[in-house]
């Protein structure tokens, strides 16, 4: 008998639009289904959620294979610049909102959102350099009692 998902813990781990989307598409499709969703940010997809950088997630151009095109092509300056334009148009061509948006749209829709206590500290972070919508700094080990019972996703 195939037994339906009831709840979905999804880790962000990349700091870039590629990475970041992901993650928020799943999250916001689990709580529009009815299930339980919760994000886990840690190293770098904690981008997505600090205050100084939400609004300035790029698409990563340098050793990205989806991209198809050489690194050394990637390297060039304003190739990720022109790559994140392309990508934002056509998001919003979509109706996909813009990263801030659709972080408060999962979180007010009901998905819980946690930064990584050991990237926070890595990183010099406190609560307070994190958008409203945070709520919690929690460790892994409180990350996986939180995710039981439920399905791990990496992204």
């Amino acid at each position: 008998m195939d037994e339906k998902i009831k709840k979905v813990s999804i880790i962000v781990s990349k700091g870039s639009l590629e990475g970041i989307y992901p993650g928020l598409i799943m999250a916001n499709g689990a709580r529009m289904e009815g299930i339980e969703a919760n994000l886990f940010f840690t190293f770098f997809g904690l981008d997505a959620i600090k205050t100084k950088t939400i609004d300035n997630i790029k698409v990563a151009t340098v050793g990205n294979p989806g991209m198809h095109i050489p690194t050394l092509i990637g390297a060039l300056p304003g190739m990720s610049a022109l790559a994140t334009h392309m990508m934002k148009k056509t998001m919003a061509e979509l109706d996909i909102p813009p990263i801030h948006e659709f972080i408060e749209m999962c979180h007010d829709a009901g998905c819980m959102l946690y930064a990584c206590k050991a990237s926070v500290e890595m990183f010099k972070l406190e609560k307070n350099d994190f958008i409203e919508a945070v709520d919690s700094i929690i460790t892994v080990g409180d990350f996986y009692e939180m995710a039981g019972g439920g399905e791990i996703i990496f992204t």
